[in-house]
């Protein structure tokens, strides 16, 4: 039992170790996810108190956060506009994967079960998609592609941990029926996504209390944990509802927080998504020592023929199922969805979603579900943890640079044209709303004094003016992205050079803040909310000039 002291010890570590991870991968361009389990491993050798989880504590307590903002930050638009393929990727292939394992350890292993084999099999079927896309964002995947990705790794878990619920119930000798278990697969698919609903319902009733930030990320953090306990007490789908819960709240959140909320919650959710994948990275590798020990029992050629099938079956029946899949005729796939995301893979993006299935946290966690009499159980779980490091190290270390030999990136400069006549039209929406509030004080002053009445037009004409000056600024980056002739975003010398004078003059106002706090003249309170009002004026500067 570790004691208490220890485990702060070792948490306050891990967060050292992730941080230098995160400041090494951003120099390096190497994904954290890949680095973790290597030093996780690493720790596992040395003589250092080791940390044991219960599965019910990652399942519980780890994956619904992660899932939900995840979700939160997903297109539920996009989808639904790839939502064939997002299904083909997240419940059939995963089916395919786990009855190919298990059949492979039926035959090929010996004393292998095929109940055993399928639940080692539903375990490595789902691809964690953090690594992939922490380096496909950073590489320029196009967004069908990251779209895909998420879209399945929010999708297949609840397919994998169904499946392993029926593999599970084999081994322990109940009766397997087909019928029953498609049954049972909807009803908790089903009933997972009517629970994720309700509950995003629940949290759109209370809109008014999201007006406040620190009640708004109360709620938030509250929302992924009430979604999957009422699943799993209504013995459904969790994990699913959870994931709908996030894609609804996400969808209509525009609508239903205000601008500091969404501001502040964002903050939370990118710190807790940090720091809980690092310790889930680094945990995963730590495991790995104390798995070996039990494998002493089996003979090599066993050990060497379940790695085999678990981890070729995981490389090679993804990137089969793609090629099978694009190689229906182009009618069918015109029905995938419509608009830009509409039709068959290319070869390039076959080929790069066909390395994106790194597998993560909830193959773990699934494995360690199994009975403690489970046959085979520590060759089930060495089998997984191997496909979960062969994966996350292998295929992340080497996604970024097969993405760009691929020549896969998404047309930034499309994407910063579309951006700027967004907001294009949303300043001369803003601009039509002034004009009709002129209309209204000039033709209806209703109880205003002429006084208020003259400020008010006054008020509207300074934002007139301001509004007008922004919308030459965008119009001007349209039409500079407009006649760019290379995929490179273009360079506009007068507009960095505006960043630049902007820059410069928060400094400068920072610097009189500071000398004004330390001689006495402004308390901190004052400080800070001037501050702040730097800062949001500063956050929506671009990080590139370019942008």
């Amino acid at each position: 039992m570790v004691g208490a002291e220890t485990l702060l010890l070792f948490a306050l570590a891990a967060v050292a170790v992730v941080v230098a991870v995160r400041w090494f991968a951003g120099r390096t361009g190497l994904p954290a996810a890949a680095i973790l389990p290597v030093l996780g491993i690493v720790y596992g050798l040395l003589p250092a108190p080791d940390i044991t989880l219960e599965p019910e504590i990652l399942l519980t307590f780890v994956l619904p956060p992660l899932l939900y903002s995840t979700a939160l930050d997903a297109s539920l638009m996009a989808i639904r506009r790839n939502v064939r393929i997002v299904v083909s990727l997240s419940v059939i292939l995963v089916l395919i994967t786990a009855l190919a394992i298990g059949a492979g350890f039926h035959h090929l292993v010996a004393g292998a079960s095929l109940a055993a084999g399928i639940a080692v099999g539903a375990a490595v079927a789902p691809p964690d998609p953090v690594a992939a896309l922490a380096v496909g964002r950073r590489v320029g995947l196009p967004q069908r592609l990251v779209t895909i990705i998420q879209g399945e790794g929010l999708l297949n878990d609840a397919t994998a941990l169904t499946i392993l619920s029926f593999a599970s119930a084999a081994i322990l000798g109940d009766k397997f029926s087909a019928t029953a278990a498609v049954v049972r697969f909807v009803v908790a698919a089903v009933g997972g996504a009517a629970v994720g609903a309700v509950v995003a319902v629940g949290v759109g009733m209370l809109r008014p209390l999201n007006r406040d930030p620190l009640t708004a990320n109360a709620i938030s953090l509250a929302t992924p944990f009430a979604a999957y306990l009422l699943g799993e007490h209504l013995h459904v789908s969790g994990v699913l509802a959870v994931v709908v819960a996030g894609l609804v709240v996400g969808h209509h959140a525009p609508r239903a927080a205000s601008g500091a909320s969404r501001l502040q919650t964002s903050a939370v959710w990118r710190l807790v998504d940090f720091l809980l994948e690092g310790f889930v990275f680094l945990y995963i590798g730590q495991q790995l020592p104390d798995v070996l020990q039990g494998l002493r029992r089996y003979e090599t050629s066993t050990i060497v023929t379940a790695v085999l099938v678990s981890v070729g079956s995981v490389l090679l029946i993804r990137p089969v199922w793609l090629l099978l899949t694009q190689s229906l005729p182009r009618s069918l796939h015109s029905r995938l969805g419509t608009g830009q995301h509409a039709g068959k893979l290319t070869g390039r993006e076959v080929t790069a979603l066909s390395w994106a299935g790194t597998r993560g946290v909830i193959s773990l966690a699934a494995v360690f579900t199994l009975p403690i009499i489970t046959p085979d159980r520590d060759l089930l779980l060495f089998c997984t943890l191997t496909v979960v490091l062969v994966t996350l190290v292998g295929q992340g270390l080497t996604f970024g640079p097969l993405v760009r030999r691929l020549g896969l990136r998404a047309d930034a400069v499309d994407e910063a044209r579309l951006r700027n006549e967004a907001r294009s039209a949303s300043v001369r929406a803003a601009l039509e709303r002034l004009d009709d509030l002129a209309v209204v004080i000039g033709e209806k002053p209703g109880r205003r004094s002429a006084e208020d009445a003259a400020a008010e037009m006054e008020a509207i004409q300074v934002m007139r003016g301001l509004l007008n000056q922004r919308l030459a600024r965008y119009q001007g980056r349209i039409d500079l992205l407009q006649n760019a002739e290379s995929p490179e975003m273009p360079v506009s010398p007068r507009y960095e050079a505006a960043l630049r004078v902007r820059r410069a003059a928060m400094d400068a106002q920072r610097e009189e803040l500071l000398r004004w706090r330390d001689a006495g003249t402004l308390p901190d309170e004052g400080l800070r909310v001037l501050e702040r009002e730097l800062d949001h004026e500063e956050r929506l500067l671009p990080e590139r000039p370019s942008r």
